[in-house]
């Protein structure tokens, strides 16, 4: 993301364990397959950092989620709590993606709360992965 881009201006004022990282996978394509840009993943990515206005709330892109079967594809993580992936997003989900990253920032036990999510996180719901810090002191 560039300087001046109000997400990386608004997400510096935040705590780096207060924020919640949105990351949307840029390289997803339609079900045709085809080629043409944008693609529907570059779409999704730049809809959500349109929408992101929350300080504690900062979008990223990735080259690829490897959940093809299931594009459109997102992420929501948060230092020292469960990651969450979806799929089957479509570039209108970028409102859902944003709520769910706000709801997911008032947790206080590191899980995304299924009351109040969004339906497409509900019914995109691919894996949900433990923060690393859980088996830290389990070798």
């Amino acid at each position: 993301m560039a300087a001046g881009d109000p997400c990386v201006e608004a997400s510096a004022s935040a705590a780096p364990q207060d924020i919640v990282t949105i990351i949307v996978c840029s390289s997803c394509r339609d079900a045709t397959g085809t080629d043409a840009r944008p693609r529907p993943g570059e779409v999704l990515a730049s809809a959500t950092r349109a929408q992101n206005t929350a300080s504690d709330v900062r979008v990223e892109e990735v080259e690829c989620l490897g959940n093809c079967k299931r594009r459109l594809s997102a992420a929501l993580t948060k230092p020292g709590a469960w990651s969450y992936v979806f799929g089957d997003l479509r570039p209108e989900a970028a409102g859902d993606l944003v709520a769910g990253a706000q709801l997911f920032h008032t947790s206080t036990d590191g899980l995304l709360p299924w009351r109040g999510r969004p339906d497409s996180l509900k019914r995109g719901l691919v894996a949900r992965i433990p923060p690393l810090a859980l088996f830290k002191d389990k070798t």
